[in-house]
C-alpha cells in the first residue's frame, strides 16, 4: 500500500475510526448469511426444481428454494460490489491513483479508503457470486431474472469499459476508478427497487431476510459514523465528497433498510401462510417424483 498522505493527529479518534471501520466490515459482511442461509433451510418439492435436477448430486438443491427472494436485486448487486472492489482496491493499493487523489484534493489529505472497505468489497463479491449460485440450482418457481435488469448490467459495464478506452490513453487513473464507483452507486440506488416492489405486490417479505436488512443497517450506520471520526480529525470534509460513493452508499442503504423494516414489522408482518405471487405460482399437481429419479 503506498502512503496516505496526512496523518492522524488524535491516537484516540484514530483508533475509534478502526473500531467503527471494522464493525461495519463485520455487519455489512455478516449481512449476506442470513439470506444464503434462509435459502437453504426453505424447503420445497415443488416440481420447478425437480424436473431441472434429476441427478442425485443436485437432490438437495431440489428441495431447497429461493422463493420471494428477487432475483433482479442479486444480479445488480453483483455488478454494485464488483464495480465498489475495483475502486476501493485501486485507491487503496495504486500509488498512482492516489497521487492523483492527493493532487486533486491536497497532500495533507488522506485517501478516503481503508483496510476494511477491501475487505468488505471481496468478501461481499464472493457471497454475492454464491447467492448468484443457489439461484441457479435451488427451487425457483417461475420467477427469473428481468429483462430490464439484464439490460442495466450489460449498459453499466459497457459504459465502464468506454471510461477504461478514455482513461488509459490519458492516464486519468483517478478519473477511471470514479467511474466504477459512480456505477456502484447507481447500482446501489437500483438494487433494492425490484425487491421493495416485490415485497409490496405479494404483501409479505417472506423469503427476504430481515436479518440481512438489520446488520445492513447498522454497517450504514458505522461507516458513516468513520468517515465523520476521519473528517473531525482532518478538520476537513473532503473525505466525504472526495469518497462520494462511500457516503452515498450509507445514505441509500439506511433509507432502503428503514423502508424494509417498515415493511416487515408494520406493513406486511409475518403470518403463517403469506401471499404467493402469481409470478411464483407452481402447478398443484407436482410432486417429488422427478426428485427420486436417478
Amino acid at each position: 500500500m503506498a502512503g496516505q498522505g496526512s496523518s492522524w493527529n488524535s491516537t484516540p479518534l484514530q483508533v475509534l475510526h478502526d473500531v467503527l471501520g471494522w464493525i461495519a466490515f463485520a455487519s455489512w459482511s455478516i449481512s449476506f448469511y442470513p439470506q444464503v442461509i434462509l435459502n437453504f433451510r426453505r424447503k420445497s418439492f415443488s416440481s420447478g426444481g425437480a424436473v431441472r435436477l434429476k441427478k442425485p448430486l443436485f437432490w438437495l438443491a431440489a428441495v431447497c428454494s429461493v422463493v420471494g427472494l428477487n432475483f433482479d436485486f442479486v444480479v445488480l448487486n453483483l455488478t454494485k460490489h464488483s464495480s465498489y472492489l475495483i475502486y476501493n482496491a485501486s485507491v487503496f493499493f495504486s500509488s498512482a491513483v492516489q497521487r492523483q487523489y492527493h493532487q486533486k484534493f491536497g497532500f495533507d489529505q488522506m485517501i478516503p479508503v481503508a483496510a476494511n472497505d477491501v475487505a468488505f468489497s471481496i468478501h461481499a463479491v464472493l457471497l454475492t457470486a454464491i447467492t448468484l449460485f443457489q439461484i441457479a440450482i435451488y427451487e425457483r418457481g417461475h420467477q427469473k431474472i428481468s429483462r430490464t435488469a439484464t439490460a442495466i448490467v450489460i449498459v453499466a459495464w459497457l459504459a465502464a469499459a468506454v471510461c477504461v478506452f478514455v482513461a488509459v490513453p490519458h492516464h486519468k487513473w483517478l478519473w477511471l476508478v470514479s467511474c466504477f464507483n459512480t456505477v456502484q452507486v447507481v447500482m446501489t440506488v437500483i438494487k433494492y427497487i425490484p425487491q421493495a416492489v416485490m415485497n409490496f405486490k405479494r404483501k409479505s417479505t417472506i423469503g427476504w431476510s430481515i436479518g440481512n436488512i438489520l446488520l445492513d443497517l447498522l454497517g450504514g450506520v458505522t461507516n458513516y459514523a468513520q468517515m465523520a471520526v476521519q473528517s473531525i480529525d482532518q478538520k476537513s470534509w473532503v473525505n466525504f465528497y472526495g469518497n462520494i460513493g462511500k457516503t452515498l452508499l450509507s445514505l441509500v442503504s439506511i433509507f432502503f433498510d428503514i423502508l424494509f423494516i417498515l415493511q416487515h414489522y408494520v406493513l406486511y408482518p409475518s403470518k403463517e401462510k403469506a401471499l404467493p405471487p402469481k409470478l411464483d405460482a407452481v402447478p398443484s399437481t407436482s410432486s417429488t417424483r422427478d426428485v427420486e429419479e436417478g
